[in-house]
């Protein structure tokens, strides 16, 4: 068994395929039509194009809103992001105007920081030393 896909619901799929792609630096893997304005929108890491993918999900169910406004409420991130060094990344998101709720904290074995996605959710990039 193996992990294929992950989501993450999104309030505006062309917003936030900008934002995973432009900014945070991942690649488009799948942009399929749905009919009406929703796509079949899924990105994946240049470093592993054939790995994991992320959907960015269309929000609109209605237990989405609820279930994200208590998570960002709470500080509570939805997802994660390995990267090779939290404090190199932290400063390249800021210079292109990414907004933090958490800065890098290092937590020993682990170091983190949490960003707000521009498209209602908190995500936690995080390095695991060792």
């Amino acid at each position: 068994m193996r992990i294929q896909m992950a989501s993450v619901f999104v309030d505006d799929q062309e917003k936030a395929l900008r934002f995973y792609v432009d900014v945070l630096g991942f690649m488009t893997k799948h942009d399929i039509p749905l009919g009406g304005e929703d796509r079949w929108l899924t990105v994946v890491s240049p470093q592993d194009p054939d790995g994991t993918e992320l959907l960015l999900e269309p929000s609109g169910h209605p237990a989405v809103r609820p279930f994200r406004d208590a998570l960002v409420a709470d500080g509570i991130p939805f997802t994660q992001f390995t990267v090779d060094d939290v404090k190199v990344e932290y400063d390249r998101l800021r210079a292109l105007g990414v907004t933090f709720t958490q800065e890098p904290v290092d937590l020993g074995p682990v170091t983190t920081a949490v960003l707000d996605d521009t498209c209602g959710n908190l995500i936690q990039i995080v390095h695991q030393s060792g």
